[in-house]
């Protein structure tokens, strides 16, 4: 199961690495001591939270503009059927849905609570993993 830091997973949601820290201190999310003694939060907890975040967007609240067309996020659900998958992704307010082969899916490593960034062109969504 994936597991980000601190600052990823504020990265992600769009907020700054106290505010992660405070949701951790009051226990909206889990985290345990990862690698190094750095504090990780489990992806698929922050994936949740990011969910629940986008179901109640702040008053006045109004999108951003991608940059390059290029959205970074948390990959929130994948239903994988026969050669193709359907995979959810949120990237701050933004839930994106892309259909992609099931190989993707594998060959990328793409589960719940995993980093990947939705590439838009036209019609089409395609997802990679960040670096």
């Amino acid at each position: 199961m994936p597991h980000l830091r601190i600052i990823e997973v504020a990265h992600l949601l769009g907020v700054s690495d106290d505010t992660v820290r405070r949701w951790v201190a009051d226990g909206r999310l889990p985290a345990s001591d990862g690698p190094g003694g750095a504090t990780v939060v489990e992806g698929a907890a922050a994936a949740a939270l990011a969910q629940e975040i986008a179901r109640t967007p702040p008053t006045g609240a109004r999108g951003r503009p991608s940059a390059r067309n290029r959205l970074t996020g948390l990959v929130t659900r994948v239903v994988v059927d026969g050669v193709m998958a359907q995979v959810e992704l949120q990237a701050g307010p933004f839930r994106l849905v892309s259909l992609v082969s099931r190989e993707a899916v594998e060959e990328l490593g793409l589960e719940v609570g995993s980093r990947a960034t939705a590439v838009v062109k036209a019609t089409d969504v395609g997802l990679e993993v960040p670096a």
